[in-house]
């Protein structure tokens, strides 16, 4: 399908995080409404298909995005890093931080959408940056490991997305779901399981994503 909103600008960025840089591909559409920053789970990268799939329909419906690796290639050969919500946190902040730098994103209201662990980390930047971030999505995360301190601090509003197969995954949620006292919504995508690899699941959750999103973070006027 034919983009509504092509991307005028596609650029692959490396981010200075302290004593490393990380990678990313920030895209852009001709006017976007938001930008949308990835956070990626264990083991995955911002070459994940199932969040390039995610990153374009947005970008088909006007939303900038930024797939960025949270962990250098090195890094994330340790499996325990994989699990270190507080370092993924501090490079996602700094990240936001500087996409608030960059010329054509600095006035874009910003969202998180995290998979895996990746969603703990997304959901503990937004409790750290209040209403500096509008939504967040989470596919198939653990936002329990975000932790009930910055769970309940959450303002962002949060739509977990959950496969309805995945069991284990989706009690865990429903258990982070408690926590949150923002805008919320747990949403079991029927028949998914983790990796929404199912027909049709994975673009159930871009739809809901977009909808998410396109209601959150839509530019005030």
């Amino acid at each position: 399908m034919q983009s509504i909103h092509p991307t005028e600008r596609s650029q692959l960025v490396r981010i200075p995080v302290n004593h490393v840089l990380i990678e990313g591909m920030l895209e852009l559409p001709a006017k976007p409404s938001g930008l949308v920053l990835f956070a990626h789970g264990s083991g995955s990268s911002r070459h994940s298909p199932r969040n390039n799939f995610v990153a374009r329909v947005l970008r088909e419906n006007g939303m900038a995005t930024l797939l960025m690796n949270l962990l250098t290639p090195v890094e994330d050969d340790d499996y325990q890093r994989r699990f270190d919500i507080e370092l993924l946190t501090w490079r996602l902040l700094l990240t936001t931080q500087w996409a608030r730098g960059y010329p054509q994103a600095t006035q874009l209201p910003m969202g998180y959408f995290g998979a895996s662990t990746g969603a703990a980390a997304a959901l503990r930047a937004a409790a750290a940056m209040g209403d500096g971030v509008r939504a967040v999505v989470s596919r198939g995360g653990r936002p329990d490991l975000a932790g009930q301190d910055d769970l309940v601090k959450v303002q962002a509003p949060t739509l977990l997305l959950v496969g309805g197969c995945d069991t284990d995954v989706l009690k865990l949620n429903q258990s982070a779901y408690a926590l949150l006292s923002c805008t919320k919504k747990l949403s079991v995508v029927p028949g998914a399981t983790h990796l929404f690899e199912e027909h049709g699941t994975l673009a159930q959750v871009a739809s809901q994503a977009v909808a998410w999103f396109g209601l959150h973070l839509a530019t005030k006027n």
